[in-house]
């Protein structure tokens, strides 16, 4: 059988569900003309679970092996790159190695601004808010066209930026500093799980709006204008209340960011910086729970393993300006942790 009839074969069983038939099919046409980017694209689709559902660590693995042949042969198709960053930075957890990807990325295709925009969005959350400021910058510098969604993004990482530049550089959580003071504060709040923004909304507004009801029938009596007023202050509270929520639950749960950013590390690097005490408490927990498949899979071969950071560790960034070339070439199933230069 040819290429072309394993790939329409393929084609068929996706149509009916049958996604284990349709990788099979679609790696059979692959192996026969390995240039052949529709059987890949299906192969692709074959591999991630339907209905986007999270996919498990050996689905994400397949799923990304197909997409490097992919962009290897069409380096322009910026749609299999963003859903190769999704999966390596969202779903498997492996943010420096996504830092790489984009940086390709942007070699590939210099005038889209969709690897400017996840390389600062990763770079931020790894704490990195000076080149995630750089980043997006070079954005304003080279006069990049922004779609409105990607607008939104970027003028939030702004704000994000600017509020960790009047932070001290030791306030920033470095989590492969075990000295740092933040660990001190995970350890005393890691017995109870975050609090909601909900929660602190209600709690900063509801005795603010009982008051206003309490008055409201006394003002009643002004007609119009007393109804008016309500209506406004009612509204004002509202949103004060709102943005108050937002900054208080930033300052509330800093230890909570902070333990996922010491996560995401150990997810990112493959070596294990959390304490043990912290690693069995509620907050861990909590956070965990809350990650994808792929990602808790992942992380519970690292922690397996339990290599801990080396003590000249340093992380392995792209050069921001220099071409870096992807070359497409990866195993399956195999998913290498991070390694140190």
């Amino acid at each position: 059988m040819s290429a072309e009839t394993h790939y329409l074969n393929a084609l068929e069983a996706l149509d009916e569900g049958d996604r284990d038939t349709a990788r099979s099919e679609a790696k059979r046409a692959t192996s026969l003309d390995p240039d052949h980017l529709e059987a890949w694209s299906v192969y692709v689709d074959a591999s991630l679970p339907a209905n986007g559902a999270p996919p498990s660590m050996v689905q994400a693995g397949q799923a990304l092996a197909g997409i490097k042949k992919i962009v290897a042969l069409e380096p322009h198709r910026v749609d299999m790159w963003l859903r190769g960053g999704r999966i390596m930075a969202d779903d498997l957890g492996m943010l420096h190695d996504a830092l790489h990807w984009w940086q390709a990325c942007a070699d590939a295709n210099p005038g889209d601004v969709t690897p400017v925009v996840e390389t600062a969005s990763i770079l931020a959350d790894m704490g990195e808010y000076t080149m995630a400021s750089q980043r997006l910058q070079s954005i304003l510098e080279n006069n990049m066209d922004v779609g409105m969604t990607q607008f939104r993004k970027i003028n939030s990482l702004l704000q994000l930026v600017k509020q960790a530049a009047t932070q001290q550089p030791r306030e920033i959580f470095r989590p492969e500093q075990r000295h740092h003071d933040g660990w001190g504060a995970i350890q005393q709040k890691m017995r109870k799980p975050p609090m909601s923004e909900n929660f602190l909304f209600l709690v900063s507004t509801v005795p603010f709006l009982l008051l206003v009801f309490v008055f409201a029938p006394r003002m009643a009596q002004g007609g119009w204008f007393a109804f008016c007023l309500n209506s406004i202050v009612i509204m004002l509270i509202v949103l004060i209340g709102m943005r108050n929520a937002k900054r208080w639950f930033q300052i509330v749960n800093r230890p909570a960011f902070n333990l996922l950013r010491a996560m995401n590390f150990e997810a990112s690097t493959g070596y294990t910086v959390v304490p043990e005490e912290v690693r069995t408490s509620v907050l861990y927990m909590y956070i965990m729970q809350r990650k994808p498949l792929a990602w808790q899979e992942r992380m519970l071969k690292i922690i397996d393993k339990g290599t801990a950071l080396p003590k000249n560790w340093k992380a392995r960034y792209p050069s921001f300006t220099a071409p870096v070339f992807w070359t497409g070439e990866a195993e399956e199933t195999e998913l290498q942790p991070y390694e140190e230069e």
